[in-house]
């Protein structure tokens, strides 16, 4: 899913734009099962955490737990909600 590679690039670009270096990332088991080919390319070190489900946090380790805006969290559920539709649109054969 490309939208899962523009959604971490877009994260982990807001980290750097206010001075922070993300470096951890924790995904659900649902997030790494549809971001497989982006989380190859990642360079965070990925934790799976099976209760974060179809989500993933993305963090700075050093900041981590000291500020909020040290981590993000993400979602692909609504990635995935938007792919099941138009797959249900081109099925109608309108």
């Amino acid at each position: 899913m490309m939208e899962v590679k523009e959604l971490l690039q877009a994260v982990i670009s807001d980290f750097e734009g206010e001075g922070l270096k993300p470096d951890i990332l924790l995904a659900g088991p649902g997030f790494i099962q549809y971001a497989k080919d982006a989380l190859a390319e990642c360079s965070l070190k990925i934790y799976r955490i099976e209760e974060l489900g179809y989500d993933a946090v993305v963090a700075d380790s050093a900041y981590l737990g000291q500020m909020k805006r040290a981590s993000r969290r993400v979602s692909i559920e609504p990635l995935l909600r938007e792919s099941e539709m138009w797959k249900e649109i081109h099925e109608l054969d309108v």
